[in-house]
């Protein structure tokens, strides 16, 4: 059995499945960003303080992305890590198998066998966050792509700046991808902020958005149907090109169920099938889903593609 980590730029998070294969937070230290040193020592410090039972391989979500190749890291918020064979490294100090997968995959896994999307064989995870990301798991395994990237779709040139026409072209934001027109820069929460100051001239986060909007507030209403409508036409193209049973949503504004409900109502309008049922839904592992899906990992061949129990 694995143990299972959630790394993120401020904290890193242990614990290991039980026998439904859960993973409750059993350890948290803060993330030594800036050495190398100190980051791989508190990583085998919390390896040891896992029950021996557990010690068999050790599983990591993180935000960011390992090569399958090189092992080599692609990340932003933890500077020691950058172009690190992270999992290498700990292998020489532990002596037993680490897989390094990205925190969105992660989040896939855990929807796919824990969560939201359980007995699907076909789920893309979408993170809707500050940002926009997502996993992809199709006929029961996690994809993995070129560079250790897949499921990435809020980042690429596709943004239709008028909305489908109900708005003026509001140009192309800048995302820290480095390209202009990314759904990450319309669709997260900093999205729906980029809007909304766009057409209105006015900051206002997001949560004070959404907030106008249940209220009836027409302007935050106005913000809320480009945003959620930038979003549903990208996302429908996903759908019927890999025809998913079930999205389940990560991230902050996963918790406001009557937004992912309207970008539910939106995507299932636009796609080539129907579904009856919701398709966009709230993930379950909301809170551990890095860890959660760490625990379905199996470091098989070196590639984090293939999961636990899946034949």
């Amino acid at each position: 059995m694995p143990v299972c980590f959630d790394i993120g730029g401020t904290n890193i998070r242990s614990g290991w499945p039980d026998e439904v294969g859960i993973v409750q937070i059993a350890g948290q230290r803060a993330t030594p960003g800036d050495s190398l040193a100190d980051f791989l020592a508190t990583m085998v410090d919390m390896v040891q303080q896992a029950p021996a039972a557990q010690q068999d391989f050790v599983a990591i979500s993180i935000a960011g992305f390992a090569d399958p190749q090189t092992g080599a890291l692609t990340i932003a918020n933890i500077p020691c890590l950058k172009g690190e064979n992270l999992a290498g490294l700990l292998e020489a100090r532990l002596n037993m198998p680490v897989v390094v997968v990205n925190d969105a995959d992660c989040l896939a896994l855990a929807e796919t066998y824990a969560g939201a999307a359980k007995g699907a064989a076909n789920v893309f995870a979408i993170v809707l966050g500050t940002g926009v990301g997502g996993g992809l798991v199709l006929n029961g395994e996690l994809v993995v792509g070129v560079g250790g990237i897949s499921g990435e779709w809020g980042h690429g040139p596709i943004v239709d700046p008028t909305a489908g026409g109900r708005v003026e072209s509001l140009g192309y934001f800048q995302c820290g991808c480095g390209q202009k027109g990314c759904l990450d820069t319309v669709g997260g929460a900093r999205g729906i902020e980029n809007v909304h100051n766009a057409l209105h001239n006015a900051e206002r986060n997001a949560e004070q958005i959404l907030d106008a909007w249940r209220a009836g507030d027409e302007a935050a209403a106005l913000s809320v149907e480009v945003s959620t409508e930038m979003v549903a036409r990208a996302l429908s193209a996903f759908v019927n090109m890999l025809g998913p049973e079930s999205i389940p949503v990560g991230g902050g504004l996963a918790h406001a169920k009557d937004l992912i409900a309207l970008i539910d109502q939106k995507v299932r309008g636009m796609v080539l099938t129907t579904y009856e049922l919701p398709l966009v839904v709230p993930a379950h592992n909301l809170k551990n889903a890095g860890l959660v899906g760490a625990a379905f990992i199996n470091p098989t061949s070196g590639r984090p593609n293939k999961v636990r129990g899946v034949s």
